[in-house]
């Protein structure tokens, strides 16, 4: 369906290990978002989240947007992309203003933002995100919105997500040879929070663990925040590769077993159950290789319980324990994999679902599994309109140390609820 050229459009790009994908929305008069297009492409020239064929890159890009474009009837000149690799880090300024007991204006808050966005140092990384978090007035904390309150000093918690300059710079060099301007990189695990999270279970405080092809980011989120990072070099890629040397198969044959006959969990009936592959060198008419089920689990669940054992120990050093520490929830296209909630959840010892991005009008089918959670988050980020305090003036000056009530809960939590 073609949309009327004065019609707004967001387009958003995921560029990931494995798959690269775009989609085409329109926001409507109540601010809901309507698809246009959705376009997929294999991902060429990524490693562990990193750019490392530009050109290859490219044509991905190139082909996942015009295959969105198509559908959609509409040309997109400018995207939100998704950096989902290592490097990413979380950390929090905190600023003040005296205002000598008035009343709070929206020019207090201003004067605020302003003396925010000189409280940010990059240490020489790219500032992706800058978002104010929870005010103080005063004595008080955890003050939503302070405008008309009374007080003698306001105060705001700053949450900056930055990341390398190195690799940023290639996603964008690679989207703009596809002639295609940036609108916004993003963090890939904020993107993702606001697709398949509910606004309590980040108010109260949740994992997500993104299972990518090459990349597992965790990260936690409380008082509606993400409030801290870790990036694992492994991912789902993995367990498609061990199957492929175990077994002596192509790895689009090691995916076809992951997929259909593959699980995190075990059974009895494992090693009745025989599945035929074909091996790598084998002669045309050959007979296909044998193999139990119980062999293909072995391998599965080698990499499985590292995966875990992984993301078990990036949560105890986010400091997620105690009793905001209970909720995990699954996405990316690892978490697709059969009974893996079920089995990170008897090893974690936590709740553990499976996220899926939420519904957006005319979004396919295909399109609802947790492994399109970023590329969704992206379009519903860009639909909600920017928080950030840098829309408003550079970023300039040294950051002042943080002792609002956001830090020292990061601070709480990484000592050990």
């Amino acid at each position: 369906m073609a949309a009327p050229a004065e019609q707004p459009l967001i387009a958003a790009l995921d560029i990931g290990s494995s798959k690269v994908s775009a989609l085409i929305v329109t926001p409507g008069d109540d601010g809901r978002l309507t698809v246009l297009g959705t376009g997929q492409r294999e991902s060429r020239g990524v490693t562990r989240g990193y750019i490392t064929d530009m050109s290859a890159s490219e044509f991905s890009v190139r082909e996942a947007v015009e295959l969105a474009e198509r559908m959609s009837g509409v040309t997109v000149e400018e995207v939100w992309a998704s950096y989902g690799a290592g490097g990413l880090v979380s950390d929090v300024a905190n600023v003040e203003v005296e205002l000598g007991g008035h009343q709070i204006e929206q020019s207090d808050i201003d004067e605020l933002m302003s003396a925010g966005r000189n409280a940010i140092d990059s240490n020489g990384q790219v500032v992706l995100h800058a978002h104010p978090a929870l005010y103080t007035i005063d004595r008080a904390q955890g003050v939503r919105q302070p405008i008309g309150l009374f007080a003698n000093r306001l105060g705001v918690d700053i949450h900056v997500i930055a990341a390398d300059h190195a690799p940023l710079r290639n996603i964008d060099t690679v989207i703009r040879s596809a002639h295609l301007g940036v609108k916004a990189i993003v963090a890939s695990p904020v993107a993702a929070a606001l697709a398949c999270l509910s606004e309590e279970e980040r108010d109260l405080g949740v994992a997500l663990v993104e299972l990518g092809a090459d990349v597992t980011n965790v990260s936690v989120h409380y008082g509606g925040m993400l409030v801290g990072l870790r990036s694992v070099a492994i991912g789902a890629r993995d367990i498609t590769n061990d199957i492929a040397g175990a077994f002596a198969v192509q790895r689009r044959d090691a995916e076809r077993l992951k997929c259909f006959y593959g699980s995190a969990m075990t059974s009895p009936r494992d090693n009745h159950e025989m599945i035929e592959a074909a091996q790598m060198g084998a002669e045309a008419g050959a007979e296909p290789m044998k193999i139990t089920r119980a062999q293909l689990m072995m391998v599965i669940r080698h990499r499985v319980e590292e995966m875990t054992n992984q993301v078990d120990t990036a949560l105890k050093d986010l400091g997620f324990s105690g009793p905001m520490g209970r909720q995990v929830v699954l996405t990316g296209g690892g978490a697709e994999l059969k009974n893996i909630a079920d089995y990170m959840q008897g090893v974690l010892g936590r709740a553990v679902r499976v996220g899926r991005p939420k519904q957006i009008t005319g979004l396919p089918d295909a399109h609802s599994g947790p492994a399109f959670s970023t590329l969704v988050g992206l379009a519903l980020l860009a639909g909600t309109g920017s928080t950030d305090i840098r829309d408003t003036g550079p970023l300039t000056g040294p950051r002042k140390p943080a002792s609002g009530p956001l830090s020292r809960l990061i601070s709480a939590m990484k000592g050990g609820y």
